[in-house]
């Protein structure tokens, strides 16, 4: 109990800093409705989120986040721009790690502006890195809005390009998707067999089962057109793995990515994006000349980012989670605005772990 009331209490004054800043205070229920959330989270969410069934509600879950309802409370209420911060628990199962806790405190700060959207990220990001100030923490940086971009540049069809985008955020399917795109692996034996049968329904009973008839067909007419695909070029899965390795600081990163972008034009604007937000950065005070960029930086996280995403870690505590993270999710709004969307950023900040490496100074 007195771990808590003394998170609470940081929470309190991380949350006063957000509200300096011009943020609303705004709740959110603990019980969501879950059938709409639980697609936007990522799998490693879905699997720990709890989950329970109200007869007059149906499926409800325990908020694993706040992020995701404020947006939609946001998209169904006001305009932008809007600037809120939030605090209370969280709930996440923990299936392996006993020593994780399962509800924890969490405060966030989230901004809503189209009208600057690379000085909102370094608002958000100098926001969090002040709260966090004189703490043993290191910062780490991405941006998967550039890894869209050279997924979206690829000489390849729309629907090998909308496979990889689907599943960057599982690092080991989007590399089985790009070797197989890319002639590397062989296609398997039995699909070959699909696709070479005259008739693949052939002695088979269609009338039972979970896909209908035209569901499958309309996959073995995709299977067809992928097989008849030309590989994806080596020299294109070579730049984007490129980018996926970059891990040095943010100028030098800088400088290495408008060299690729010179031989993959489609990511020009999201580089450029990157350049105007180092500057603002800068001018925020941030050191951008020792701050890290990752090329596969918030790939394992929630999968609602789509931009610039940062992480604060323990220094000498490899084995702590991230004191604090966050990242652009203008998708996010799109999709819970109804087609409405609006540029957004936001992070969140553990106040138990603010207080744990605070004890070690």
């Amino acid at each position: 109990m007195t771990g808590l009331i003394q998170a609470n209490a940081e929470a309190r004054r991380i949350r006063a800093l957000f509200e300096a800043q011009g943020a609303q205070v705004v709740e959110t229920d603990i019980l969501q409705p879950a059938e709409t959330l639980l697609d936007l989270y990522g799998e490693d969410i879905r699997a720990r989120a709890y989950v329970t069934y109200d007869g007059l509600r149906g499926e409800m879950m325990l908020r694993p986040d706040f992020t995701v309802p404020v947006v939609q409370w946001h998209m169904e209420t006001n305009a932008e721009p809007a600037r809120y911060t939030y605090s209370g628990k969280v709930f996440r199962m923990q299936e392996d790690d006993t020593s994780r806790p399962n509800e924890y405190v969490q405060v966030g700060y989230e901004v809503f502006d189209g009208k600057a959207p690379n000085h909102a990220d370094a608002e958000v990001f100098t926001l969090i890195s002040k709260a966090l100030e004189g703490l043993p923490v290191r910062a780490a940086t991405g941006d998967l809005g550039i890894l869209m971009a050279a997924v979206r540049g690829l000489s390849t069809t729309d629907a090998r390009k909308a496979a990889l985008l689907r599943h960057i955020w599982r690092p080991r399917r989007f590399r089985a998707l790009l070797d197989r795109f890319g002639g590397k692996t062989p296609v398997p034996a039995s699909r070959t067999a699909l696709l070479a049968s005259a008739d693949p329904f052939k002695g088979i009973d269609t009338s039972h089962g979970v896909r209908t008839r035209a569901e499958v067909e309309a996959r073995i007419e995709a299977l067809r057109e992928d097989a008849a695909a030309a590989p994806i070029a080596s020299e294109q899965i070579a730049l984007l793995d490129e980018i996926l390795s970059l891990r040095e600081t943010s100028p030098n990163v800088l400088s290495h990515l408008r060299d690729i972008a010179v031989d993959m034009p489609s990511i020009g604007p999201a580089v450029q994006r990157f350049s105007q937000r180092l500057e603002a950065l800068s001018k925020a005070g941030i050191n951008v000349d020792a701050l890290d960029f990752e090329g596969n930086f918030g790939r394992t996280t929630l999968e609602y980012y789509d931009g610039f995403v940062f992480g604060f870690y323990a220094d000498k505590r490899p084995d702590l989670p991230p004191v604090a993270s966050g990242g652009r999710y203008d998708a996010l709004t799109h999709v819970l605005g109804r087609g409405r969307a609006v540029p957004a950023v936001g992070g969140v900040i553990r106040p138990e772990l603010v207080l744990a490496l605070r004890d070690t100074l």
